[in-house]
């Protein structure tokens, strides 16, 4: 295992000359020898191109890629001692599922009896003790997939294991199980692990640290909780939790928030220079309170959903959509009712530029 220390930008282009031109703007980055992390996005956000440098498939146009202070920037993936795990299985389906596992060590010339035991280990962990015999050309996309993972974990000597969206091709009831098992994995052989995905639930579940990426930049680094309650930028607030979190302009005039037309004091305790601000709230800690209430605003319902576990409400606070998270007795309520939401509180996040104002 390795620690990695990336300082570098990538652009597919020859000559970049703007922001847009690179599919990783410049950024300084550690990943911990040992360490489980997620790269998470959407589609185009830089995660794979972070993920092939690391690898050693990519140069970066500038910067270096160091493991353990020793400077690889140019160096093949076989010299990194990387093992990679692709969104779709790479295996022989010639070969039996012990002879798929084995096949890396026996590569690297390991003595048998330890290639027997290593392999013994690790289909023990992946649940496939009693595939070991059969080949792999007869079974199912999650058990090929399950022996592509376990041909990335089985050298016990690998610098880092890299994931690449490597459940996509598995069955939504599958995929928490092999979750579940990335994780008891990465507890029991202390792997560096890193995993690219576009699914939040994958990252927060699986990662003890997110980088969350958009446009080519590492917005937030952060444990699940922190990305939760304290997003660093709007587009982390916008792309974690479901729904993401509410967004309404405000602005602050001396030791009052203006927001819709109306007047609120700010929490105690909180001081704003005067300006426009973006607040953030979580529809979990938005609440129906009684009109005129401290921290309140009125705002009009659009539509209220009965989720069974809560009542999903929509609203309009001036020309802005609130989402608020409610408890499942709450009385429904008819579009075009005015009600009071809670929106001030100690969860509460003012947004300048689009970054979190400490």
């Amino acid at each position: 295992m390795a620690r990695i220390d990336l300082d570098l930008a990538h652009s597919y282009l020859a000559v970049p000359r703007e922001d847009a031109d690179y599919a990783l703007l410049p950024l300084q980055m550690t990943f911990e020898d040992g360490g489980a992390y997620a790269l998470l996005g959407p589609s185009g956000c830089g995660k794979t191109t972070m993920l092939n440098l690391i690898s050693g498939l990519l140069a970066p146009s500038q910067g270096t890629v160091k493991f353990d202070g020793r400077d690889m920037t140019h160096a093949t993936p076989q010299e990194r001692n990387i093992a990679q795990v692709f969104q779709f299985p790479v295996i022989y389906d010639t070969m039996t599922v012990a002879e798929n596992l084995a096949f890396p060590l026996r590569n690297r010339k390991m003595p048998e009896d330890q290639v027997k035991k290593r392999v013994g280990e690790i289909a023990e962990m992946l649940e496939m003790s009693g595939q070991l015999n059969q080949r792999a050309a007869g079974l199912a996309a999650d058990a090929k997939q399950k022996i592509s993972l376990g041909r990335g974990l089985v050298r016990p000597d690998v610098s880092a294991v890299l994931f690449d969206e490597p459940l996509t091709v598995i069955d939504p009831h599958l995929k928490w199980q092999l979750r579940r098992k990335l994780k008891q994995i990465h507890h029991e052989l202390k792997l560096t692990l890193i995993y690219v995905t576009h699914d939040q639930v994958e990252a927060l579940t699986f990662a003890d640290q997110v980088i969350v990426m958009t446009r080519g930049r590492a917005v937030q680094v952060g444990s699940a909780d922190a990305l939760f309650e304290r997003p660093q930028h709007t587009f982390v607030g916008h792309f974690i939790g479901s729904p993401g979190m509410n967004f309404v302009p405000a602005r602050v005039v001396g030791d009052k928030l203006e927001i819709a037309g109306h007047t609120l004091a700010l929490p105690v305790g909180r001081e704003l220079p005067a300006g426009d601000y973006k607040l953030g709230v979580r529809p979990e800690y938005v609440g129906l309170a009684s009109a005129g209430a401290t921290g309140a605003l009125p705002a009009t319902v659009k539509r209220a959903q009965d989720i069974g576990t809560h009542m999903m409400l929509t609203a309009l606070v001036g020309a802005s959509t609130v989402k608020a998270r409610l408890h499942p007795e709450t009385a429904l309520l008819r579009a075009g009712e005015t009600v009071w939401l809670q929106v001030l509180g100690p969860h509460t996040c003012f947004y300048a530029n689009e970054e979190l104002v400490a």
